[in-house]
């Protein structure tokens, strides 16, 4: 599975497409983006995608990327199949 910095589980979300976050507003406070930093460099399956807001956001192998508040330590994965449309993201 892949994880942030700190270790938490990395989810995509199926309504995603076409390397674009349908991922706002009420639905980013629940699944915060991984955001990209300026300065950060794009490698491999990473990619970076410019969200809704203008920031930028972490994606892999093409799909955006982010974490669950309700995980509350690395390894938890309580975000996985949630609603059918979010799992844990994977190399």
């Amino acid at each position: 599975m892949l994880v942030d910095h700190a270790g938490m589980a990395l989810y995509t979300f199926d309504k995603d497409t076409g390397g674009k976050s349908m991922c706002n507003d009420a639905c980013a406070s629940n699944w915060p983006p991984l955001k990209a930093s300026a300065g950060d460099k794009a490698e491999g399956k990473w990619t970076q995608i410019k969200r809704d807001d203008g920031s930028m956001q972490w994606a892999y192998d093409g799909k955006p990327l982010y974490t669950f508040v309700k995980d509350k330590k690395a390894g938890d994965m309580t975000g996985d199949g949630m609603k059918d449309v979010w799992h844990v993201a994977k190399p």
